[in-house]
């Protein structure tokens, strides 16, 4: 299949300075994207510097969460630059007290996807230094709907499919920490953090519209609200930016106050595109508590067009099995090329990063085995999909590309529909002496006549995988029809017909 290769997005273009300007990359930690950038005036002081490559240095003995994930490219940006870099490092060190971090996922669709993914690593991260964690799906922002990087307003969603979705993201999201905690996790470990998936329907759909606009919307600035690129852009457009979505940062920020004053929440997370919104989240926290607070953005995933990767764009890979099968996911990060297979390990993996290294050497001496992208695909499936659905996209893959029939015979019907989702299948009873001929007509998968017949004689028909040329050749089971009860009909190329057998 043609490898369509996904990009990490460049970091975000600097933006006007104003009051509370979004903060830019200052340096780069190593190889990996910048972590320190923000609001500061001025470069920090020389010995800060040299503290940070310090940590840096030392992050591969797995001493500091922050110099690890700078490293790896996961964290990109923290706000605000002069605390985050005067604290975070000392609060995240081993041995301290666990702090809680959380990430939002407005419930615009029914799945997560891979753009996604990154901002649920970074999570797992904490989550694995002894921190907790909190997965909060928008029930309520979901209704107004971001409006970060858009140039229209979304479509207004049902509150019923708002909450089918929420319900469904919220499981979703389980699945990831569990299958995380199950196969990712040894038992003799360290402690694991605490994973909470909440909706924020629960407090924002309690909340007096005027109590929120006395409490929360009389500590916003709108001067601040007003700067953001985006809302600047929307306001200039013909279409305009309705209230609702002028206040969805306000909604965002609540939900950051409300989760440190009940949960102790001091870290949110968020995609390069919501920093925005996370500025707006700590002021309000900030001027309401007295308490510092931190962001952090994580990389976008994009498109080789530039597209961030998601459901507007109409590029989704998404994480539930009903859209996208373990086979299809498996086969999205296998077709990854070279010059970006290493980041996605870094990324997309808990893989140290030594045996990446390790891995990408033995990539340069036999490129022909594609072992980075082999060992990427398993483990992002794995951990979507947990190890049954690894298994699944081995077998589909043997049997799709290696024409193996011992893969299809272990081929659930789920499997073989998911595999083959737009061909047509048809159930059959086999007769005696019933011939490959009989099996193409009774499937409809050949004219009538003699270009029907022909087209068998050509080679244009195999049968699980067996080229047959002969029209007359009587189907044998175990060959033809195998042990599963199946027949995998292909006519030409690429179009595939699935029969099913009765009372063999």
């Amino acid at each position: 299949p043609p490898r369509a290769p996904d990009v990490l997005a460049p970091p975000h273009s600097r933006r006007p300075r104003g009051k509370m300007a979004a903060p830019t990359l200052r340096r780069r930690c190593g190889r990996a994207a910048g972590l320190w950038g923000g609001l500061s005036r001025a470069p920090p002081p020389l010995p800060l510097r040299r503290r940070v490559h310090e940590q840096v240095r030392r992050a591969r003995g797995a001493q500091g969460l922050l110099a690890t994930q700078c490293e790896r490219g996961l964290f990109q940006e923290v706000f605000p630059a002069q605390s985050a870099e005067e604290q975070l490092p000392g609060l995240l060190e081993p041995g301290r007290p666990p702090l809680t971090a959380y990430c939002g996922f407005d419930p615009t669709a029914d799945s997560l996807h891979v753009g996604h993914l990154l901002a649920v690593m970074g999570l797992l991260h904490f989550q694995r230094a002894g921190h907790n964690v909190i997965a909060v799906v928008g029930g309520a922002t979901a209704r107004l709907g971001d409006p970060s990087g858009r140039e229209r307003a979304r479509e207004p969603l049902p509150a019923e499919r708002v909450r089918a979705h929420a319900r469904a993201l919220g499981a979703g999201l389980g699945r990831l920490f569990e299958n995380h905690r199950e196969l990712f996790w040894a038992a003799g470990d360290e402690r694991l953090g605490r994973a909470e998936v909440l909706d924020n329907a629960r407090w924002l759909g309690r909340q007096p519209l005027l109590d929120f606009l006395g409490g929360a919307g009389g500590r916003l600035r709108m001067g601040t609200l007003l700067s953001r690129q985006s809302c600047q852009a929307r306001l200039r457009s013909a279409e305009g930016m309705s209230l609702a979505e002028f206040l969805y940062p306000a909604l965002q920020a609540y939900d950051f106050l409300h989760l440190h004053r009940h949960h102790g929440c001091r870290i949110q997370l968020g995609g390069a595109d919501q920093m925005g919104n996370i500025m707006s989240g700590y002021e309000l926290v900030t001027k309401t508590t007295g308490t510092d607070v931190f962001g952090i953005t994580v990389p976008l995933i994009t498109s080789t067009t530039g597209d961030k990767l998601g459901k507007t764009a109409g590029n989704a890979v998404w994480l539930n099995r009903d859209k996208t099968s373990p086979f299809e996911l498996y086969q999205f990060f296998v077709r990854q090329q070279d010059n970006i297979v290493e980041k996605y390990l870094k990324l997309f993996t808990f893989l140290p990063l030594e045996e990446i290294d390790h891995i990408m050497e033995m990539h340069a001496k036999e490129p022909e085995k594609w072992g980075p992208q082999k060992r990427l695909a398993a483990e992002v499936t794995k951990l979507v999909h947990g190890r049954e659905g690894l298994e699944s996209a081995k077998r589909c893959t043997k049997a799709l590309y290696y024409s193996s029939v011992e893969a299809l015979e272990e081929m659930s019907d789920q499997e073989l529909q998911e595999l083959f989702r737009q061909a047509p299948s048809a159930e059959l009873m086999l007769e005696p002496g019933m011939n490959v001929l009989d099996l193409c007509r009774k499937a409809n998968a050949i004219p009538e006549g003699p270009s029907g017949y022909q087209k068998i004689t050509d080679g244009g028909v195999t049968v699980n995988g067996i080229r047959v040329t002969n029209p007359g050749t009587v189907l044998i089971l175990g060959q033809h029809i195998l042990k599963n009860g199946v027949s995998l009909l292909r006519i030409g190329k690429k179009n595939y017909y699935i029969i099913k057998w009765l009372q063999l």
